[in-house]
């Protein structure tokens, strides 16, 4: 049976580096972004690595395009073993100049799309007894930038996304967690590495001890 894992926000960086950790595992990769130009490149470098990956287009704001992807993929595929929700907004803008309307659609992007995602392959998970819901946190959540207003509150909403989570399916087989990512990732510091991030996700997903976070 084909292992899945499914990334919501696929991107370079940590998205690369962390569907290389997974399909290193084992797993086929499942990406969905907004942009079928950069997918097609993604697949193209992992298809030459010998990963197989699929793709499916979506904007992680739009809660019909992401529930229609995840139609597709259990239709074309199934539903995946492990989501990663990557997706962000890394807006800069200050807190006295940032708009209602900018506030909300980033906060579509930053949490709503997450539990859009988790509750789209949640029924088959139960159904299998078993899988692993990671999302992708930041500093932000735990030192908030006056200039990085929502993000900061995007990044601290997924936090309380993952640590609700994690507290309403304690008592089944379904993992959550979430790596709260408190540097600049691929920054002069190479404890900010992609390839080591994206090795906090694996040992999330293989943890037996119940830890839900890693802040790194």
């Amino acid at each position: 049976m084909v292992k899945l894992c499914a990334i919501v926000g696929m991107g370079e960086g940590n998205g690369m580096a962390i569907v290389r950790k997974f399909a290193s595992e084992g797993f086929e990769i499942a990406m969905v972004a907004r942009s079928p130009e950069k997918l097609k490149g993604y697949q193209s470098v992992l298809q030459s690595e010998g990963t197989t990956s699929h793709y499916f287009l979506a904007d992680a704001g739009d809660e019909a395009a992401l529930k229609a992807a995840f139609v597709a993929m259990q239709t074309q595929l199934e539903m995946p073993e492990v989501l990663v929700y990557n997706a962000a907004v890394p807006r800069m803008e200050s807190v006295l100049q940032t708009e209602f309307d900018t506030l909300v659609s980033d906060f579509r992007v930053n949490v709503a799309g997450a539990i859009a995602c988790a509750r789209a392959v949640l029924p088959a998970m139960q159904a299998q007894q078993k899988g692993t819901l990671l999302f992708t946190g930041g500093g932000f959540a735990l030192y908030p930038d006056p200039n990085f207003i929502s993000l900061s509150v995007g990044k601290a909403g997924i936090r309380v996304l993952a640590n609700t989570l994690h507290a309403a399916l304690k008592d089944s087989p379904i993992k959550v967690g979430t790596v709260t990512i408190c540097g600049t990732v691929n920054g002069d510091d190479p404890k900010y590495s992609s390839d080591r991030i994206a090795t906090e996700y694996w040992k999330l997903h293989t943890a037996e001890n119940g830890e839900y976070e890693t802040i790194y």
